[in-house]
């Protein structure tokens, strides 16, 4: 019997989505690698040793994706308990969670309610909380995970809660009362369900074809057992490959616990800020619908100390900064252990930056400077832009205009990876490059291959392997194969004629992705040339 890790497998009759050759209907894998890249007529030489021959039908091959932002444990508990995203009304919400508690058990988690989307404009008070859930412990993360609902008997598990920053006798609660309802809710997770949520999210992604995501944990998110069970459980079985990420400030240990962790780097949702949609996210100037500029959680200087010891330590830093208040904490302290360590130090472990919507261009300037990645999520605009969207609500037409540039990120050269923030947004990839290339603001698109390199490439990139996420000789072979109709080359502005079929044009196609139209369906999902899903 061939052993698995050395087995040869020809995939024939299809399109190869391969800078090696745009031609391409074939492709060899060698046990965990690319072999080969060619025309069916030259893969007749190895069909006859090959272990196993894949006759694609016209299905098109690509890389598979990369998510650069997720939470497995909570992406999972969404995915198989309460979920309220999509509910059109309070109502509707508060009919889901009586639904829920009337069949489960013990603390009860929920995620996804949007009170800006229902016409009562507002999210349900605490007796209405407490009377849906029938008196039971019940967490709801708002869509954002930045604030969330606790009902009574959540709050009185919680020890010191009044005492805290952002604690509400009635209303939604945000910052340290937010993290410690969430510590609450998470403590009474048994280890099966968390592993069972987290499988969840491992299953999806491989339907999806997705072959690695970064987890984004952290003190204040998660915990260390959360993120030491993902990696284990993700090393023992078929499925996406995990990275994890520890959000805590190298002055608490952050750095020593990431590396205790295997964790690649001391960062994620290391929260510089919050988020707009929770009046959390920092700003410069007040927000158009609140008499105030959100909440800052690390200076400067704090930044600084931590990129420092970072880099001292080879080790990546990350931070989640939103508002541009925050996003000039982070470039300002960057700038700063720029100035103590070295630049070209600094520049070499390819910090990130999550979310970093609120940029102008003398920030994404310094993004290009300081080498940085922006680790983004072109769903949010898809989710809450466009005239009536939430960012609108929170800061008015004109910054709302300006809110996750993508275009011009790439223009300075700025390194892109994307991602979900599941369960913030779901796990959608093709979904995710269509938000970026049809993006609510027209100067903001980028063409769907640019937005494709995004959500393969750019996650192997900021990981420091730029050797992965194309399929050429000797690249790992974690790819996924595509129902497809058409393929086109779609150019980010539909105010002009915005793709071409011509096969002279020798750029390899992708999906027509016009929304409206349907996305493409993943028949198999291969993971260092292990098949993770099939359909």
């Amino acid at each position: 019997m061939t052993n698995r890790l050395n087995r040869t497998v020809l995939l024939r009759g299809g399109t190869v989505h391969s800078p090696a050759d745009p031609f391409a209907t074939a492709m060899l894998v060698e046990g965990e690698h690319i072999a080969w890249v060619g025309s069916d007529g030259a893969a007749e030489s190895y069909a006859a040793t090959a272990d196993e021959v894949v006759e694609l039908a016209g299905a098109l091959v690509t890389p598979a994706f990369v998510d650069a932002h997720v939470h497995a444990t909570s992406a999972g508990l969404a995915l198989t308990g309460l979920d309220l995203t999509g509910c059109a009304s309070l109502p509707e919400a508060l009919a889901r969670i009586t639904a829920f508690a009337a069949t489960a058990d013990g603390v009860l988690i929920g995620h996804g309610w949007d009170e800006t989307k229902w016409p009562e404009g507002r999210p349900p008070t605490l007796d209405e909380l407490d009377r849906a859930a029938a008196g039971a412990p019940l967490y709801l993360s708002r869509t954002d995970v930045h604030s969330a609902l606790a009902s009574t008997a959540l709050r009185a598990l919680t020890e010191g809660l009044t005492g805290l920053p952002g604690h509400h006798p009635d209303a939604p609660l945000t910052r340290d009362a937010h993290h410690a309802v969430r510590q609450a809710a998470l403590a009474h997770l048994t280890p099966a369900q968390r592993r069972a949520a987290q499988q969840a999210t491992l299953a999806r992604a491989a339907e999806l074809g997705i072959a690695a995501l970064h987890e984004c944990a952290g003190p204040e998110i998660s915990s260390e057992e959360d993120l030491a069970a993902l990696l284990a459980l993700a090393a023992e079985t078929d499925g996406p490959e995990v990275f994890g990420y520890w959000g805590e400030l190298s002055e608490r240990g952050g750095v020593e616990t990431a590396r205790r962790l295997g964790a690649v780097g001391a960062g994620g949702d290391l929260f510089v800020d919050g988020a707009l949609g929770s009046h959390t996210a920092c700003l410069h100037a007040p927000y158009d619908d609140a008499a105030h500029t959100g909440t800052a959680y690390l200076t400067a200087e704090q930044v600084a100390d931590h990129v420092t010891a970072c880099t001292e330590a080879g080790l990546q830093a990350g931070f989640h900064a939103i508002g541009d208040a925050a996003l000039t904490a982070v470039l300002d302290g960057v700038r700063a252990a720029a100035d103590r360590v070295g630049l070209a130090r600094v520049r070499a472990l390819r910090h990130r930056v999550e979310h970093a919507e609120a940029l102008d261009d003398k920030a994404i300037a310094a993004f290009a400077e300081l080498g940085l990645t922006a680790s983004v999520q072109p769903a949010f605009d898809a989710a809450w832009g466009g005239p009536d969207g939430m960012y609108v609500q929170r800061l008015g037409a004109e910054r709302a205009a300006g809110l996750n540039p993508f275009a011009a990120l790439l223009r300075a050269g700025v390194p892109l990876a994307f991602g979900s923030d599941a369960p913030v947004t779901p796990l959608d990839p093709w979904g995710t490059v269509r938000a970026a290339a049809f993006h609510h603001n027209l100067d903001h698109r980028i063409s769907v291959r640019a937005a494709f390199a995004a959500h393969t490439r750019g996650g192997w990139r900021v990981l420091g392997r730029d050797q992965d996420g194309v399929l050429v000789p000797g690249a790992v072979a974690s790819y996924a194969v595509w129902a497809v109709d058409e393929l086109v080359v779609q150019a980010p502005d539909s105010r002009v004629a915005g793709w071409s079929t011509d096969p002279r044009s020798g750029t390899p196609g992708l999906p027509d992705l016009t929304p409206g139209l349907p996305l493409p369906a993943c028949l198999r999902t291969v993971v260092r040339g292990r098949t993770v899903h099939r359909a």
